[in-house]
């Protein structure tokens, strides 16, 4: 029998239920349909969604199989993991992708009906926690978070970046429950009241803050990755659909693992095809995705990123979004241990790329990168109408970052890049003569 794997559009929604779900069969038995979802514009999730898809890595990992079996794989699409989530509990998607919030909930909701899902492996990370930022209107006289207290803040509640702003407004000696007006909304949504001044700040995730500053629509007010926590996506899978189809699954996750190989050793033209599918400038794809960028992709279950999420569910639990949850029972890397084979160690042990100052210059399909801040500023003060981006890395935390959105910092013969102000004050406050200078002071000093 001919084997063939056919990638379907999310148009799909609207056949009938029996079509959906990773046992759903033809009336002659001989095809299975595998449902995915996940979020294009999430894009550090984008190894087992947008990118993957793109790539048909996953049609030709099944093709492969040659079990007599006809696959027929449904992309679906989303905004956020909570109706990933709604769909895997019904039975209607047998993998998904979203955050280690959205995780969590994904868990808890799983149990809780009697359809457990498990983590079976990771998209992007950022151990500090870069992958979440709170951004403010362009002019808006909000410097700090402490500035936030009786405001109004947007945010995806049970997202990690709700618990980035729960957290950071903690450290700033802020209650979110109490101290800020906390708007519960879709980012897309929060953009618009931030645009609108309905909303005087809005704590996202990747790569909405990014996006915003990139269009002149909001400036950073606090770094997430100043959390020092780390954050990041995964992708899960129904019990039940892993029991019954593990030679599918480990199918998707030989193919997530080509797709990082793929982003990680094509980083620009991974950002670009990126960009295309879903709307999103490449240079804020490339800023989050990219060689250097703020995510770095591994399909490896970390066990530092396993401690984090077991310290997430406490946030959770405060919010009333969740009771306990099982994290070591929801955790599974079983399923890619064995996909990946020996390889599997070699990327557990894998650090994350180191922060670099690069730029990406027009019509190229490679970056270059500089040794400093400085090196980089000087290329740019000369090549200014050949630069498409230019980023850096904020000097306290790492976080990659536009150079031409970033606060800088002269300190001496150094010039600083920081992605918010109040990290780019805490480094001034505490080395005597620095100061915070213009972009274009900046520039004209490098050159």
């Amino acid at each position: 029998m001919k084997r063939t794997a056919v990638a379907v559009s999310a148009l799909a929604l609207l056949l009938p239920l029996t079509a959906c779900g990773g046992d759903a069969q033809a009336g002659d038995g001989s095809t299975v349909t595998v449902t995915v979802g996940y979020q294009s514009k999430t894009i550090n999730t984008v190894t087992a969604g947008t990118l993957l898809r793109s790539l048909g890595y996953f049609e030709k990992q099944l093709n492969a199989l040659d079990d007599g079996v006809t696959y027929k794989v449904v992309w679906q699409d989303y905004a956020t993991g909570a109706p990933i989530t709604a769909q895997m509990t019904a039975g209607k998607i047998d993998i998904g992708s979203m955050g280690d919030f959205p995780l969590l909930l994904n868990a808890a909701r799983g149990r809780q009906l009697g359809k457990p899902t498990h983590l079976v492996s990771v998209t992007g990370y950022n151990l500090r926690g870069g992958l979440n930022t709170v951004v403010t209107a362009p002019g808006s006289d909000l410097n700090s978070l402490k500035d936030l207290k009786g405001r109004k803040v947007s945010t995806s509640v049970g997202s990690a970046a709700d618990g980035t702003l729960v957290r950071a407004l903690q450290r700033a000696g802020l209650d979110a429950g109490e101290d800020i007006e906390k708007l519960n909304q879709q980012p897309a949504v929060g953009a618009s009241a931030l645009a609108a001044g309905s909303a005087d700040a809005l704590s996202q995730f990747v790569a909405w803050p990014g996006l915003l500053v990139h269009q002149g629509k909001a400036k950073a007010l606090y770094d997430g990755a100043r959390l020092d926590l780390p954050t990041f996506h995964g992708v899960t899978a129904r019990e039940d659909f892993a029991e019954r189809r593990p030679a599918v699954l480990e199918a998707f996750l030989k193919a997530q693992a080509q797709a990082t190989d793929y982003l990680n050793d094509h980083p620009v033209t991974a950002a670009e095809e990126v960009a295309k599918a879903t709307g999103l400038p490449a240079e804020v794809v490339y800023l989050y995705n990219g060689a250097h960028g703020i995510a770095t992709f591994d399909p490896a279950v970390k066990p530092r990123l396993v401690a984090a999420l077991k310290e997430d569910v406490s946030i959770l639990k405060s919010a009333k979004l969740t009771g306990d949850v099982d994290v070591d029972a929801f955790v599974d890397d079983r399923y890619v241990r064995k996909a990946l084979g020996a390889d599997y160690a070699k990327r557990l042990a894998a650090p994350p790329a180191p922060a670099r100052s690069e730029v990406w210059s027009e019509g190229e399909d490679t970056t270059r990168t500089f040794g400093t801040p400085a090196e980089l500023l000087a290329h740019v003060a000369r090549h200014q109408d050949d630069v498409r981006a230019a980023y850096v890395p904020d000097a306290t935390t790492g976080t990659q970052w536009f150079a031409d959105k970033a606060v800088w910092v002269a300190d001496g013969d150094q010039l600083l890049p920081f992605v918010a102000p109040d990290t780019a004050r805490a480094y001034v406050g505490g080395h005597d003569g620095a100061r915070v200078v213009s972009y274009a002071e900046a520039l004209e000093r490098a050159s």
